[in-house]
């Protein structure tokens, strides 16, 4: 491009290019060189593997919860079962 003025305006409405469906396969980058192109790869997989972690985090919060119910009403149970027998 020859002014940079006209490369941000590119830039800011490429976005609007992913509403029009004979243009959805078409992506706009800024150019880099391969030092660049490197340093953006790495940080492209921490967050990758940053997101995996935190759904694994997730998943294993939401077993630990539903563990721990199946804890509490099992010994809420046996407990209910005592008191029976304690009855009789």
């Amino acid at each position: 491009m020859r002014s940079q003025v006209v490369v941000e305006e590119i830039m800011t409405r490429k976005g609007k290019l992913a509403d029009d469906t004979e243009f959805k396969d078409i992506w706009i980058k800024r150019e880099m060189n391969m030092e660049k192109r490197e340093k953006e790869k790495v940080l492209r997989n921490e967050a990758k593997e940053n997101t995996r972690k935190g759904r694994r985090s997730r998943k294993k919060k939401f077993y630990r919860r539903i563990l721990n119910m199946r804890l509490k009403k099992w010994y809420l149970r046996k407990e209910e079962e005592v008191m029976v027998e304690a009855r009789n």
